[in-house]
Formats: structure tokens, C-alpha cells, sequence
């Protein structure tokens, strides 16, 4: 029998700790679980965070950035996106077999009205509009699958918060990242809130829903504030990559280039028509070994009015992060 689960915790650092709790317990009785998060960008665990992500957006928005352990795209969450995970033996189960996961919940709402179906890879989708990502690994005798389920999510800020591949766009003739998605309760009329939506899923468990003890939310949040929070697991692990950035202030021109591995700023070059008292070569080897992160960057570049004269660390540092 399927356990159910209600995962309360608006925390998304917490919330993907969980599933890898789960995933890791010896305990193989299959999972449901429903969970929600704060606002929060949800990256791929081989994906590049720095090539998926708008940083400054997110930075001045305060949204959470957290890689998973599956692999794929990146996905907004926030209150109105409710999240489901399955966990099932790996036995009598393909891998990757993403349209028996994704069954359930297109049942579930076409039963509501809508005309969902599972489309290309992973996606589910109704009258052409995306309204769920999914994705999946297997670990051990384990499958974990997860997905979204976009209810009455603030998709502007799903749209600030993504870079969008203009090849994949154009690859489907879109112009745009909302122009593809949907919220499920706008296409089909519904006056459900969130909290009615997650109760008519469990409905369809036909089995009770339980939550996280004491002793599991312990060791869930050892998880999450070993991994899951820290830069190193959401930032640090992006490949390594090269930038060129350039920008036009009150005084002067300035580009910079630079090479990174893990998040890491492993060489970096300035130019430009700016002034300075210092040689800018001496602030290019301090910039040597700086995670690529705002309040690292601005740190090391305190003193950035000595060698160009006139900067702002802050600017600086935006600049250096605006991929």
C-alpha cells in the first residue's frame, strides 16, 4: 500500500531534503507526497545555475535557488505551484518511464474538466499550454518522480526569474517562456483555491495522509542544512564556464572577461576607457578564487574606486553577474 504524505513546509531548501530523505530510507513502501514551496527557482542537478538563471532578478526578489537530484530544466515554484513526488520500487519499472507517473495526474485532472495529456518527454499539458514539468532518477531499487502542477502561480515572476534558450523557443515556434505555460484553474474555470486543489489530489490516494514526525523533520533538516541550503550544492556545482560582460557607466566603459570552475572565478580581465589610481591587473589577481555570489563579489571589490575611478563595488558585482 502507498504511503501518503502532506509535506507542510513552505521551506524549498527543506522540501527537496525530503525527498532525498525518502528516497535514501531503507523503508521501500511506495510515496505520495504533495508539497508546496516559497517563492524559488528549482534548477536541474546538471544544469549550469549561473546559464539558467537571472541572478539579479532573483537577488532583488528574494527567491530561493535549489538544485534537485533529478535531472532536466528549471521550474518556478511558489504558493500557487503544488509539487507531487513518487517514490516506487525500481522493480516491474522502466527507467525513466515517465507516462506511468504522469497517469494519475492527468486522470486526476481531466476528471476536473480538463483535457490533459502527457506531451513530449515530460511535460503535461492541456489544449497546447505546459501547465506541469517532470522529471525522474533512479537511485538504488528506487525511482524518484516528481512534478509540478501550476494551480494559480505568479507566472510573472516565472518569466523573470528564467532565461529562456532562444533555440529551444524558436525550436517551437513561441516567442516567449508565458506564452507556454498556464495556470490549470484559469483554463478550466475552477474556484478552488490551493489548499481545495491539494485536498481533491489526496482524495484520489484513497488512503489517509500523514505527516512528518519529530524524529523525521530532525533528520530532513540535517539534510537540508548540509546540502540543500549551501552555495556549494546549489551554485558551486555548475560546470565550468567562460563570460564576457560589458556595460556603460557615468565614468566610462567597462568590459570584463573572465573563467570560472564550480562557481569560482579562476581568471578575470577589465578594459575599457575608465581611470583609476591603482594598475587594474591587482584587483584582476584579488578577483582570483571569488565565488561567483553577490556579497563575495562586493566584498573583494571594496575598494574598486582605486582602479576605476568612480565604480560602485555593487555595480561591479552586477555586472559580473549579469549573464
Amino acid at each position: 500500500m502507498t504511503e501518503v504524505i502532506y509535506n507542510g513546509s513552505l521551506d524549498p531548501y527543506f522540501n527537496l531534503a525530503a525527498e532525498q530523505y525518502l528516497l535514501e530510507r531503507e523503508d521501500s513502501t511506495p510515496v505520495f507526497m504533495l508539497w508546496r514551496n516559497s517563492p524559488a527557482v528549482i534548477i536541474g542537478k546538471n544544469q549550469n545555475a549561473y546559464a539558467e538563471l537571472n541572478e539579479a532578478f532573483i537577488r532583488k526578489n528574494k527567491i530561493k535557488t535549489v538544485r534537485r537530484l533529478t535531472g532536466g530544466g528549471a521550474v518556478f515554484h511558489d504558493e500557487g505551484n503544488v509539487n507531487y513526488t513518487f517514490i516506487s520500487p525500481k522493480e516491474g519499472a522502466k527507467a525513466l518511464d515517465f507516462a506511468r507517473f504522469c497517469a494519475p495526474i492527468i486522470d486526476a485532472l481531466c476528471d476536473l474538466g480538463a483535457k490533459a495529456e502527457l506531451s513530449g518527454r515530460n511535460d503535461i499539458e492541456i489544449g497546447g499550454r505546459k501547465v506541469s514539468g517532470n522529471a525522474q532518477t533512479v537511485y538504488g531499487n528506487k525511482i524518484l518522480h516528481h512534478g509540478t502542477l501550476l494551480w494559480s502561480a505568479d507566472l510573472s515572476r516565472l518569466a523573470g526569474a528564467l532565461k529562456v534558450d532562444p533555440e529551444k523557443i524558436a525550436s517551437k515556434g513561441i516567442k516567449s517562456v508565458r506564452s507556454r505555460v498556464a495556470n490549470i484553474r484559469d483554463i478550466i474555470g475552477s474556484d478552488m483555491d490551493t489548499s481545495e486543489f491539494i485536498n481533491y489530489l489526496f482524495s484520489r490516494a484513497e488512503a489517509p495522509f500523514r505527516e512528518f514526525t519529530d524524529a523525521e523533520i530532525s533528520a530532513i533538516n540535517r539534510l537540508r542544512d548540509s546540502r540543500y541550503s549551501t552555495w556549494e550544492w546549489n551554485w558551486g556545482t555548475s560546470m565550468d564556464f567562460s563570460a564576457h560582460r560589458k556595460a556603460r557607466f557615468g565614468y566610462g566603459k567597462v568590459e570584463i572577461s573572465f573563467d570560472s570552475y564550480g562557481g569560482v572565478i579562476t581568471g578575470i580581465s577589465f578594459g575599457g576607457d575608465f581611470f583609476g589610481r591603482e594598475d587594474i591587473l591587482r584587483l584582476e589577481e584579488k578577483l582570483v578564487g571569488t565565488k561567483l555570489e553577490f556579497n563575495a563579489l562586493k566584498s573583494v571589490l571594496c575598494d574598486v574606486n582605486a582602479y576605476i575611478a568612480g565604480a560602485d563595488a555593487a555595480d561591479i558585482a552586477s555586472l559580473i553577474l549579469s549573464f
